[in-house]
């Protein structure tokens, strides 16, 4: 089966897995695609023989809501770590910012973060954060397709990103902060969409155990 399951927030990606794993009875589930704990929306999960299509899910373009939290910024960049920098925010107008995220629109190179599974010498780079180790880390190339300004405050942006494989919202949002002469970190973020797959046809993991048995 091929499945577009909601993940809630406070979740890991596995925590679903494990969830959907118990309940079709199958071993081999697997998922196209991780979110973060704190986020939540579209994750797109495999089971048995279509285990085989999860690389070409984690292919698919993406689409993102975001929330970038200014003048603070947190060493995970996201909500769940520690602060590490705070600044003033300038008064910024909506033709600015919109100025800034047309910046990263395209193909650019953007710095992996350290609370990242990119892997150093076979071990995870957030193994070494959490011990306040700092590797140094390439750019590599993403793809951003799109960048909306959907709202803002004097301390928020709200945005909606349509991005390629390998991008990462969190140091997306720390790099827009950047450019808006200030810091930033991702507060929240919502997977609306992977390729054809979008969160208005997600199944709740909840409802997921009734939406299988009418269908077996």
């Amino acid at each position: 089966m091929i499945l577009n399951i909601h993940k809630p927030i406070g979740w890991t990606s596995f925590d679903v897995v494990k969830k959907i794993r118990g309940i079709v009875r199958e071993k081999k589930v697997g998922h196209g695609g991780t979110l973060d704990p704190f986020a939540e929306g579209v994750l797109m999960l495999c089971t048995g023989e279509f285990t085989k299509k999860v690389e070409s899910f984690m292919n698919k373009e993406k689409e993102y809501i975001a929330d970038i939290q200014l003048g603070i910024e947190t060493d995970t960049l996201d909500p769940t770590g520690n602060i590490v920098k705070t600044a003033n925010i300038p008064d910024l107008s909506k033709e600015q910012i919109k100025m800034v995220l047309k910046i990263f629109i395209g193909n650019i190179k953007q710095e992996p973060p350290m609370f990242s599974a990119i892997k150093v010498n076979g071990q995870p780079l957030y193994r070494f954060a959490r011990k306040g180790i700092i590797i140094p880390r390439k750019k590599r190339v993403i793809s951003i397709h799109d960048i909306e300004l959907i709202d803002f405050s004097k301390d928020v942006i709200m945005i909606k990103v349509t991005c390629g494989r390998g991008t990462y919202i969190r140091s997306l949002a720390k790099d827009i902060a950047e450019k808006l002469n200030t810091v930033g970190h991702l507060a929240v973020l919502k997977r609306t969409r992977i390729g054809e797959y979008d969160i208005k046809r997600c199944i709740e993991v909840e409802d997921f155990p009734e939406w299988i048995s009418a269908r077996t």
